[in-house]
């Protein structure tokens, strides 16, 4: 079982938060929404509200943290609204407080994005393009590359070989896991990889007054192709949803050429998120508020249910090479 966030109480939080920042704190910790990571908003006894963020203990190193901040900064210097991480009194974005890492950012909030006109679909767009026109300045050292080689097989590993699959669905499991995985890897030769926020859905997208669009919690940051993120914005598959990836292009090309050739990655990339999404869950199991919010996960049925997902996935990733063709 693993251990997480067991040892983790509010007064622990505010003690690290207070130990490099020099400030006091009122006792308010507000848990938000993140399941992953414990984030809270804390309350400087000024007044002044923060969000303070421990990582997961062993999900990423310090170096691939610095890797998240790094990006973030290099967002920032090209004035793309991000939320940056403070200064700590270590001389770091990064702290380690008994046996977790945290990061402090300022309060930063909005509503989520809402794409109503095509205007706001090429400004969508424009934001991603801006984006990975930072994000391929440099390269990502220390985080994972998001292809088929690199995680989904590291994916599948942990999930086989993790205990959690009972005996009646590990080998069909592993099955479509396999084929999906022989199916796409290829598909991924010869095509650029840029650093890219890798978690790139409306809900990561607030709208600021007087600030535009925003983009929040690149804590899924990798090195990916860059379509990586903009499928997850579509409303529906590609072919369903030509015009706004028609748009979304025309706003991201503002800023960066694209290659349409990458746009028969989407439904392998789906694919992708389907299993990272299962093992994503798999850290998590034994918590109290996994449990309380997924009591069936790891039952029988949701073993049975994921496979099915999978097996139509594939079905959908071979349908989508036959008939693939670019846009225009």
């Amino acid at each position: 079982m693993n251990s997480g966030f067991s040892g983790l109480t509010p007064h622990l939080l505010i003690d690290g938060v207070e130990n490099f920042t020099g400030d006091r704190y009122t006792g308010h910790t507000n848990p938000l929404t993140s399941y992953i990571n414990r984030v809270y908003e804390v309350e400087r006894e000024d007044g002044v509200k923060m969000i303070v963020k421990y990582y997961r203990p062993g999900r990423w190193t310090l170096d691939a943290i610095y890797d998240e901040h790094d990006f973030i900064f290099d967002c920032l210097e090209d004035e793309i609204p991000v939320v940056a991480p403070v200064e700590l009194n270590n001389d770091s974005t990064v702290a380690l407080w008994d046996e977790y890492a945290f990061a402090l950012f300022p309060k930063k909030s909005g509503p989520m994005l809402e794409i109503n006109s095509d205007d706001e679909w090429i400004r969508a767009g424009e934001l991603i393009g801006r984006i990975h026109r930072a994000g391929a300045r440099f390269n990502s050292e220390y985080r994972m590359k998001l292809d088929p080689e690199n995680s989904t097989e590291k994916f599948v590993e942990n999930l086989l070989f993790g205990g959690l699959i009972n005996e009646a669905n590990r080998k069909p499991f592993e099955a479509v896991c396999r084929k999906i995985i022989k199916t796409i890897k290829p598909l991924f030769a010869d095509f650029e990889t840029i650093r890219v926020h890798g978690d790139c859905h409306r809900g990561n997208i607030i709208h600021r007054p007087g600030e535009g669009l925003m983009i929040i919690d690149f804590d899924d940051m990798g090195t990916a192709v860059p379509v990586q993120d903009l499928w997850m914005l579509l409303p529906g598959r590609l072919e369903q949803s030509r015009r706004e990836m028609n748009l979304l292009l025309e706003g991201y090309e503002t800023f960066r050429d694209f290659d349409y050739r990458s746009l028969k990655l989407i439904e392998p990339l789906r694919a992708m998120r389907i299993i990272y999404y299962i093992e994503w869950c798999s850290l998590q199991v034994g918590e109290h508020h996994f449990v309380r919010n997924n009591p069936d996960w790891g039952t029988d049925i949701y073993w049975r249910n994921e496979i099915n997902d999978l097996e139509v996935q594939c079905h959908e990733i071979l349908d989508a090479l036959k008939s693939y063709r670019g846009l225009n």
